[in-house]
């Protein structure tokens, strides 16, 4: 059974049918269905948290509207993308981010 909570079932009249998208996160790739969000495509493959904040403190989605910047990640090299606002595109390559740079000081993502 699929981890999503709910699925068209196959050959609904009116719906399209699903589209698989794979997008390689960390450099492990991830499928989800086209029109889920980022962090819809994270939250299905069973990953509740992407980013750290400085504590150290693991985080994902917060508000899951946009508003909170608690699921941000780079995607395609750009960075503080908000996870729940970007559709999930074929071929994305997206990288987790955290506050701490690895020199031991605070880095502006």
């Amino acid at each position: 059974m699929s981890p999503r909570l709910f699925r068209t079932p196959a050959g609904t009249p009116g719906q399209p049918p699903e589209r698989p998208v794979r997008i390689t996160v960390d450099g492990e790739p991830v499928t989800g269905i086209a029109g889920q969000s980022i962090a819809g495509v994270l939250l299905a493959a069973g990953r509740t948290s992407w980013r750290t904040a400085r504590s150290g403190a693991p985080r994902g989605v917060f508000c899951g509207i946009g508003v909170c910047f608690d699921c941000v990640l780079t995607v395609n090299g750009v960075p503080d993308v908000r996870a729940c606002r970007r559709r999930a595109a074929d071929g994305d390559v997206v990288r987790t981010q955290t506050r701490t740079a690895p020199d031991g000081g605070e880095d502006e993502a």
